[in-house]
């Protein structure tokens, strides 16, 4: 058995801003099925949804400062949370790194810094709660400084760091650095020290044991220029201590036998009945109810990440075929704005929801045919696994967890059974649009359709497997 402590700036369901939170709510699970010893630790932020008061456990100096520890429960598990409670940097409302009106809070150097002392603290056992971890397993940038504190201790845990989103560095001043009294000889170009600004992710990248991604293609990706945002080099450097790991989904939440927020539940042998669904979301959204042609759902962010202006180049199109779109999300106003005009010119084929809706999101996944991913990238993607588990056909770009997660239909995958989906590779709307028709074409053949929903449906995307792969990893170092 091994005792792990899982640093993480969030995790559903106590506090939740994206795909991180989705992880760390799940991985830490997962292993404690596998007997893991494991704890998660997190800040105590004002907006945390705990199940009853967090227990004291001590009270830690801290860089000048007195920090204390509490200790909650993980819900539906039985993983034990630290809660790093120091109300000048946590105890205000907002989210974890922006405050009420989107702005990023203007310490969170200093907050993040602070958070990941204290980790360092709690691994070497100076907290004295009689718990020393075997391996501190950090993730993003805001637990980066994590790998590099602990490389300066005798004695220390094994360190692992996963890249969720490389796109996001915390990046600030270089002046910030002594003013966050942080060891002198971590600041260099080898160090923490990115173009004379200070790298908290450089923290993770450059000193942890093992670096890990949430996906096989993404780990190559990022050692790209394309992908790696100015740290291709190093990541390359690092490449013998890099592995990918597909993210797993919660197979509970998402499933369509059990999913209480659908119309109808069904499986991978009343697939008949997943019809009911398409019937309740086009009621649900205001579109004609009409069996015969394939709605295709979105949930995203709508932003260019997403590839969301390929969509928008292709919808002149769409919008003259026999199809309708269902879209969920909330992004970049212009976006909101053409996608809200498209849909009030043609109110029969085009519904557009601003926002997040946990149940629609549910409904569109049931309910769809064929579910849009056109990101321009992807370190793993959750969207195309729950379709894939509700027998709606993805239609992916080839990248990131896209790539490692979607088999594309064509005549020998169809043939073996394999195929899952349809892919697409450039990262243009006639290569969408391309992928799109392709579709079409196969839901008009029932039996091959078919034929790819349960090959869909019978995939395992639950953590579990995810889990085996990082605890070999563990048992490595």
């Amino acid at each position: 058995m091994k005792k792990i402590l899982f640093v993480s700036s969030e995790a559903h369901p106590l506090i939740k801003t994206g795909g991180l939170a989705d992880v760390s709510g799940s991985l830490p699970k997962a292993l404690a099925e596998l007997s893991q010893d494991i704890r998660l630790i997190l800040p105590n932020y004002q907006q945390l949804k705990t199940q009853g008061e967090p227990r004291y456990l001590c009270t830690l100096r801290v860089d000048n400062q007195d920090v204390s520890i509490l200790e909650t429960q993980l819900p539906h598990s039985h993983v034990k949370v630290l809660l790093v409670d120091y109300p000048p940097f946590f105890d205000f409302p907002g989210n974890p790194y922006n405050d009420v009106t989107g702005n990023a809070w203007p310490n969170n150097a200093e907050r993040f810094t602070l958070f990941c002392r204290v980790a360092v603290e709690i691994a070497m056992d100076r907290a004295h709660l009689n718990w020393k971890p075997d391996v501190v397993h950090c993730n993003d940038w805001q637990s980066g400084l994590v790998p590099a504190l602990l490389s300066l201790e005798d004695h220390r845990p094994a360190t692992v760091f996963t890249i969720h989103n490389l796109a996001y560095q915390g990046l600030f001043l270089g002046t910030k650095y002594h003013s966050l009294n942080l060891p002198n000889q971590l600041w260099h170009p080898d160090g923490l020290e990115f173009h004379s600004m200070l790298s908290l992710i450089k923290g993770g990248l450059v000193y942890a044991d093992r670096i890990t991604t949430v996906s096989p293609t993404y780990a190559l990706e990022i050692q790209t220029p394309d992908f790696g945002y100015g740290l291709e080099g190093l990541l390359r450097h690092r490449q013998e201590v890099l592995t990918g790991i597909l993210n797993g989904i919660d197979t509970e939440l998402w499933n369509p036998q059990t999913d209480e927020t659908i119309a109808q539940c069904y499986g991978i042998e009343q697939l008949d009945q997943k019809r009911a669904n398409k019937i309740a979301l086009q009621q649900r959204v205001s579109l004609p109810v009409n069996d015969r042609v394939p709605v295709l759902g979105l949930i995203s962010r709508l932003v260019e990440q997403k590839g969301i202006d390929l969509l928008l180049d292709c919808l002149p199109e769409m919008v003259a075929m026999p199809i309708q779109i269902v879209i969920l999300g909330s992004g970049s106003v212009s976006f909101e704005q053409r996608l809200q005009n498209f849909a009030h010119l043609y109110p029969q084929k085009l519904s557009v929801t601003l926002g997040y809706d946990e149940n629609l999101a549910h409904l569109i996944e049931a309910g769809a045919d064929i579910f849009l991913m056109p990101s321009r990238f992807e370190p793993c993607g959750l969207n195309q696994l729950y379709s894939q588990r509700y027998g709606t056909i993805p239609i992916v770009r080839q990248t990131g967890g896209l790539a490692d997660s979607v088999v594309d239909a064509l005549p020998e995958s169809i043939a073996n059974q394999t195929a899952t989906g349809v892919s697409f590779h450039q990262a243009n709307a006639g290569a969408l649009m391309e992928a799109i028709k392709r579709t079409i074409v196969l839901f008009d053949h029932k039996e091959t359709w078919r034929h790819i929903q349960r090959n869909s449906m019978r995939k395992d995307f639950s953590w579990r497997n995810s889990a085996q792969q990082y605890l070999s990893l563990y048992h490595e170092l």
